[in-house]
């Protein structure tokens, strides 16, 4: 089966390594469970949970790779690698230590649902910063930087303003009733994510219907509206889809802070108490 770009890593040797350790991890503590028990205070569990918490501590010092200059790994690339597959072979020795069973304490249980909410939402990142950037060249025809969008929005109106000029009465009521709500403002939308080609072609029917009630001299003008209304569907798509990756880092880095807090605290706990 092949998996669509989002989902196919891209350092197969990072994906065969993690997996290669996930899977050993996964056999060692099974067998040693069924031999002789498990318990995350015992030897076999304290060793996964520290080595959670060495994983985790390395994810933390990713923002720190260009200070370091990628160092101690050869590129940045390598930084990320190391980072989203340290972070998940994490969230796996977390309930390796664990032994797969729920958490006693109200502590344990937030511990646990930090971690997970952090492994989580970094994976949705990595799939986000994959599948975004590739729906956008594949779908749009419209390039635009997420900072720049409402100022050519802006510019949009502007050309519809002087493509109005000396417009049939038909048209200027059209325009008044469909094509100027549609270019004010910006209006971000799930249906740029989840049906891009249906959508545009729901909000462009209007344009269809109205044609055969304009003249001749109309017909450019009609053309050129429609014109600037899909670039600016376009310019909204953009603004959708960029907005989503400048929202994720709000989802995945306090959380990431907190369980690191975390970890810092109940390692403290075992250690000294």
């Amino acid at each position: 089966m092949i998996l669509p770009p989002w989902l196919q890593p891209k350092r197969l040797r990072w994906f065969a390594g993690t997996a290669i350790v996930a899977a050993a991890s996964l056999a060692f503590a099974g067998a040693a469970a069924w031999w002789r028990g498990w318990s995350p205070g015992d030897a076999w569990g304290l060793t996964f949970g520290a080595a959670a918490a060495l994983l985790m501590l390395m994810a933390a010092l990713y923002p720190l790779r260009r200070r370091w200059g990628a160092r101690p790994f050869k590129t940045a690339q390598d930084w990320m690698q190391a980072h989203v597959y340290g972070s998940t072979l994490a969230a796996l020795f977390v309930l390796v230590h664990m032994g797969f069973r729920w958490p006693g304490g109200r502590f344990g249980f937030w511990l646990l649902a930090l971690t997970l909410w952090t492994t989580i939402s970094g994976l949705l990142g990595v799939a986000l910063q994959k599948w975004i950037p590739a729906l956008l060249a594949r779908e749009l025809t419209v390039e635009a930087i997420y900072d720049r969008v409402p100022e050519l929005a802006d510019r949009l109106r502007g050309e519809a303003t002087r493509t109005m000029e000396g417009a049939s009465d038909v048209l200027q009521r059209f325009y008044d009733a469909q094509v100027q709500p549609a270019l004010a403002g910006l209006s971000p939308s799930w249906s740029y994510v989840f049906e891009m080609h249906s959508g545009r072609a729901r909000r462009l029917a209007a344009f269809e219907h109205i044609q055969s009630f304009v003249g001749e001299a109309d017909r450019d003008r009609l053309a050129d509206l429609k014109t600037l209304v899909s670039e600016k569907m376009e310019l909204e798509a953009h603004y959708t889809l960029q907005r989503l990756l400048r929202i994720w880092p709000l989802v995945h880095v306090p959380p990431a802070m907190l369980l690191l807090a975390a970890v810092v605290a109940h390692v403290a706990s075992v250690w000294y108490f």
